[in-house]
């Protein structure tokens, strides 16, 4: 059995256990919300709404809210030295269908329970070597860049100049003592 809902000016068509993102609608996560804009109930005969499918509702699970992608509108007139640029992010609820209701009926099917994170208890002697190591190592500080007035003096160009001049006159002074 399928149905073709309509919510925030769409149409979905949905089945059970679809996942689905609309815009957003009231409801707090884990509770059960009804659709009740229901154009066309689908499966071995189908009722097409006019516009509406009379006592036809769809009931959903609110998963979460969350916000959509990034759209950005920028707007430019040529030559005028004019440009906007504005972005937005629409309103999410993301669904999650349980049932399609016929004549008036109520949900029967709750919220799906959460799954529980499995915890581990570490042993309370140390004797046990059947246990498994929970004790997580912890990492070391991350190292601080070096500034740079910290860093080592380098060495002035300038100071190796005059020992090359006095390298060069010493030479010099060589070359007129051998002649």
């Amino acid at each position: 059995m399928f149905a073709v809902i309509k919510t925030g000016g769409r149409q979905y068509r949905v089945v059970p256990d679809d996942v689905l993102e609309i815009g957003k609608i009231a409801g707090n996560v884990g509770t059960i919300v009804q659709l009740g804009e229901v154009l066309l109930v689908g499966g071995d005969e189908p009722v097409l709404g006019m516009p509406m499918v009379a006592g036809a509702s769809v009931a959903a699970e609110v998963l979460q809210h969350k916000r959509g992608p990034k759209v950005i509108s920028f707007k430019k007139r040529r030559r005028k030295n004019s440009k906007r640029k504005r972005g937005y992010r629409d309103e999410i609820t993301v669904l999650r269908i349980t049932e399609i209701l016929t004549n008036d009926n109520k949900p029967t099917i709750g919220p799906r329970p959460k799954r529980e994170k499995p915890v581990v208890v570490a042993p309370v002697d140390g004797d046990d070597d059947d246990a498994p190591e929970t004790t997580a190592k912890k990492k070391a500080p991350a190292k601080k860049p070096v500034a740079k007035a910290a860093a080592k003096p380098r060495a002035k160009p300038d100071a190796k100049k005059p020992a090359a001049k006095k390298d060069s006159a010493n030479k010099a002074a060589a070359k007129t003592d051998k002649k």
